[in-house]
Order: structure tokens, then sequence, then C-alpha cells
């Protein structure tokens, strides 16, 4: 049986309009005001679900004491308060690495925070380390108009990333102008009359060259936040990583009623992952049950394009020997996605090819990280990529294209 489909085009006057030519300058005090009044819009919230929930809270640095469930709080002000309670938690987060020879000064030499807080665009920035914090900042920076090079110890950018859709990133991000000096590590930095002077040796050691940059952006990886926290004291033991031990279903440290979650535990640094501890470490002590799945915890890259992925990649599916389908989709075939003139990157997923199990799903493209959702509720439910396949999805959304991946994965694309 032959089937046609006819779609009828409705015709319409053209008008034309005068176009207006305009400088486009960028105002960065104002992006930083608005960054600044964002923070404290937030900051402010949670005071005030604080206040609605009736929970009291003390502004200081809290700090553990041998006597079991006693933290003592020094104030900005000097004083000092000791509260008492049945149960701790730890949750102080993390903080930037530091690097040898490279002495951070927040201004040309920033960490994240740093990077946060320019005056102005730098014309050159060098982005130490090609892991995530760094990528998405040098992206921030790379287009408000500043020449990007990133320099990195490894021979690839995002290691957990899946190697096709790394590829497709990085790509990406040539594309737009990054330099990437791949297997590279600074080892000194020094201001000069023009900027700051970097030494660069090969990774595994050589000759040494140098090259200048206006701005430096330290983004080798960060570290729990445990200084000053009595640890020590309190017998709550630490791993060679300076991360507490914990049990990681209850979250409990070697210290009766002390519990730690979050970026000072093993895991990744992520908060919605310390969000999901929190939540679960806090129902567990009202005596209920407490549950985190970690093989579903997302991971985005807030770049452009955005990078986004769940699960298993297809490197980690094929080295564990089991037998797994691959179906793929590219943003250029996506109708929402062509109109809006944002087509870089694909959808991809990886399943089981007995079951049709999703183990992983990859996104690169606009709005990554939201068109994600879904195929984490698929994961948490142990849904297969016909579940999403068989999912009607709105036209024209950017959507569309995780459901052509999901038919694409069983071999029955449409519109690729």
């Amino acid at each position: 049986m032959n089937v046609f489909f006819v779609k009828r085009r409705r015709l319409t006057p053209r008008r034309l309009v005068p176009s207006r030519r305009s400088e486009v300058s960028i105002d960065v005090e104002k992006m930083m005001a608005q960054k600044s009044k964002s923070v404290e819009g937030l900051t402010k919230g949670i005071e005030g679900l604080f206040k609605k929930n009736k929970v009291t809270y003390a502004r200081g640095w809290g700090s553990l004491t041998a006597n079991p469930g006693e933290v003592v709080v020094t104030k900005d002000d000097g004083s000092s308060e000791t509260i008492s309670a049945k149960n701790v938690i730890l949750a102080t987060g993390s903080e930037p690495a530091t690097l040898p020879g490279v002495e951070v000064d927040e201004e040309t030499v920033v960490t994240s925070t740093g990077a946060l807080s320019l005056k102005s665009v730098p014309e050159r920035m060098v982005v130490i380390g090609g892991g995530v914090i760094g990528l998405e900042l040098g992206s921030v920076w790379s287009r408000l108009g500043s020449k990007v090079t990133v320099v990195e110890f490894g021979k690839d950018i995002c290691p957990p990333m899946d190697a096709q859709m790394r590829k497709t990133f990085q790509r990406a991000l040539k594309k737009q102008g990054f330099d990437f000096k791949m297997e590279k590590k600074v080892t000194a930095a020094k201001k000069t009359a023009t900027g700051i002077e970097l030494t660069i040796e090969p990774s595994a050691g050589g000759e040494a060259t140098t090259m200048e940059a206006d701005v430096v952006l330290v983004a080798t990886g960060r570290r729990p936040f445990t200084n000053g926290l009595g640890l020590d004291a309190a017998g709550v033991e630490t791993d060679k990583l300076g991360r507490v031990k914990v049990d990681m279903h209850t979250y409990a440290t070697s210290k009766p009623g002390v519990f730690a979650i979050g970026d000072i535990v093993e895991g990744p640094m992520l908060a919605h992952k310390a969000e999901e501890e929190g939540i679960s470490c806090v129902e567990q002590l009202a005596g209920k049950v407490g549950h985190v799945n970690y093989d579903v915890i997302p991971s985005i890259i807030y770049t452009h394009p955005e990078v986004a992925w769940c699960g298993k990649t297809e490197e980690e599916v094929k080295a564990s020997g089991a037998k797994y389908n691959v179906g793929t989709f590219p943003f250029a075939a996506n109708s929402r996605a062509r109109t809006n003139d944002d087509s870089e990157g694909l959808v991809k997923f990886v399943s089981c090819a007995e079951t049709d199990k999703i183990l992983g799903a990859h996104i690169v493209g606009p709005n990554a990280g939201e068109l994600l959702g879904e195929c984490v509720l698929a994961m948490e439910y142990g849904g297969s990529t016909e579940d999403i396949a068989r999912t009607c999805h709105g036209h024209p959304t950017l959507s569309e294209a995780v459901k052509e991946a999901a038919l694409a994965t069983g071999g029955k694309p449409i519109h690729f």
C-alpha cells in the first residue's frame, strides 16, 4: 500500500521592513550588576524559606568539637556561639583547587570566583584545565569577545563524556574560535608589562614554551571545603582526597550523630546530587526511607552549545562486553532548531540490545540540559527507547530530536 502525505501551505503577502543598523556593545558593569542581583535574590529566597519553615540559622563559621553533637559557630564580629543537636549534617561544599607555580589574585589570575567578576572583556584569556568549569566560563567570555585558549594536561577535554559527543562538542567550540593545547601543563605564571606570561611544557616533560594572556583562569578542578571544620577533633575520618568517609546510603560518618553530603563526600560535585543526598539523609533520620539512584545523576555543561548526559557512555557499555544498540539524531534535521538557527549537535541513546532498556542518554545542542529531563525520568523507572519513541512530542519542538533518536535506536528513524 502506498501512502502519500500532502501538506497545504498558506501563502501570505510579504511585507518589507526597512532594516536599521546599529552598533552593538557590551556593558560589563550592567551585566555584573544583573548577576549580583540574581545571586542576592536567590540568597534572600533561601532565607525566606528558612523563616517560612521555622528553621533557625546562625551566620558564621561552624566547627565540630570532641563533644557529641556540639558545633561552635564563630561569627563575623569575632563572637562565638555553641549549638548542640542530636544530629549534625556537614554540607560545606567545595573550593577551587590550586596549581603550583600559578598564584591567584582573582583579578588577572582568577578562579571561577574571579572569572564571574571581571570588570572588562579580556582580549586574550587562557583557561588552565579543559573540564566543565573551565569550558563553561571560557564559553561565556569567548561569546563576549575574548580569544580563548584552553591548556589541558590530558589528551581529552571532559573525560567523562561519550567520545562521539566529546568530538562533536570540541569541534563546535573550535568553530567559535577556541584554541586547544592538549597534553600540556602550565608550570609558571608571572606578570609582565603587557599581561601574564605563562610557561607551558608537554605533560610528559620536554621543551618549555611561553605565551601571554590578559586573564588566566585556573580551572584544574575542585576540592572538598573542610578546612576549619574540626574533623580531627571530632573523630571524623577522611580519605586521601580529603573527602569525608561516609556510608553512601545513610551518609553516616565515623562519628556517631555526624553525617555528610554533597561535594565533601564521594561522587560528582553537583548541586542536584547534593540536594538528593540531603533529602535522603533527612528522610532516614526521620525514620522514613531515603533513596538516591547514582546511576541516573544528570551532568550538564552550560556552554553554547549545551552538553548533557546521564548513564553510561558507549565506551563504558562496550568495555563491559554487553550487547547494545545506538541511535542518534542531529539537530540539523530538527525543524525548531533549524528555524532558531541553532542546530549544532545531536542526541544519542545507548540501549541494551536484548531489552532496549536505556543505558545512556547524551545530548549536545540547544537546551540540552532541559531536554535530558525526560531521558532521566525514563531511566529512573527502567524505561526503554521505545517508551520515548511511542510518546507523542509536540511539533515543532526541540524535544522531537529526543524522540527521533529513540526511534533511530530501534532502527526506525523517520526524519533522518
